[in-house]
């Protein structure tokens, strides 16, 4: 079935942020749109979650995923809910993901118009959905918590995001990485630029240092020769002044 924008988005987020939050984690699958077959012997036994995501089944690619070829069924899934997908999503959908076993099913509306709220989740609990809490954060953000994928999601005016109330941080979509990224560049140019300006002063200040005492050095050289060179002629003019009193005291004699 062919995707508008507001399904297309939140969908390619959901799928590469949980892929890159759950990168290190062998034992996690994570996937969308991929066909689930639940019934051994009738393809037509089937169905194509947007996002879901399996503890326990290793993390490879698959072509599809086949029920009694897995360890388990998924763990948590998510539905892009549209015009053309509502009835099925809150009907007959949410009958068989009780009916699979699957712990969470999330639906999320992007648009605002078909679910009241645009963000809604259900735990299972004894074969049947229960609704999970979902507030409103004040700003017209509605969170609920993942207990299954340990993280919030977010709907903040049709725009999907993942929370890590752990780490406190916000799995962020391509355009934000590379923003980031971008940023972050950025911050390492300036920074590179600040040492090599401060490179540049330091050197700059060791010139200075250097010329002043070489100028220090050579001032300190040119006084000790005037001082040599007055002691030298100190010494000549008491020289010269003895000999002078000597003429005078041997003329006064000859008389």
């Amino acid at each position: 079935m062919a995707e508008s924008d507001f399904q297309r988005e939140p969908l390619s987020y959901a799928i590469s942020a949980l892929r890159r939050f759950f990168h290190d984690q062998d034992d996690i699958y994570v996937s969308g749109n991929l066909l689930i077959y639940y019934e051994q012997g009738n393809p037509k036994a089937s169905v194509a979650p947007d996002v879901f995501v399996v503890r326990g089944a290793p993390g490879h690619d698959r072509r599809i995923y086949k029920l009694w070829e897995e360890p388990k069924a998924p763990d948590f899934v998510l539905e892009i809910t549209s015009n053309s997908s509502v009835s099925e999503d809150q009907g007959i959908k949410r009958g068989l993901y009780a009916f699979l076993g699957i712990e969470e099913y999330w639906q999320i509306d992007p648009t605002g118009d078909y679910l009241i709220p645009s963000l809604q989740g259900l735990r299972l609990t004894e074969g049947n959905y229960w609704p999970i809490p979902v507030r409103d954060s004040g700003d017209g953000t509605l969170i609920g918590a993942s207990t299954v994928l340990g993280l919030e999601l977010r709907n903040t005016g049709g725009q999907l995001h993942f929370h890590d109330p752990i780490q406190d941080r916000t799995l962020l979509t391509y355009a934000e990485l590379a923003q980031a990224a971008e940023i972050a560049e950025r911050g390492r140019e300036i920074a590179e630029r600040a040492r090599r300006i401060a490179e540049r002063g330091y050197q700059n200040a060791e010139q200075a240092r250097e010329t002043a005492e070489r100028r220090a050095e050579t001032e300190a050289r040119q006084r000790a020769a005037a001082e040599a060179r007055a002691d030298v002629e100190a010494r000549q003019r008491a020289a010269a002044e003895a000999r002078i009193a000597e003429l005078e005291k041997s003329l006064r004699n000859q008389r």
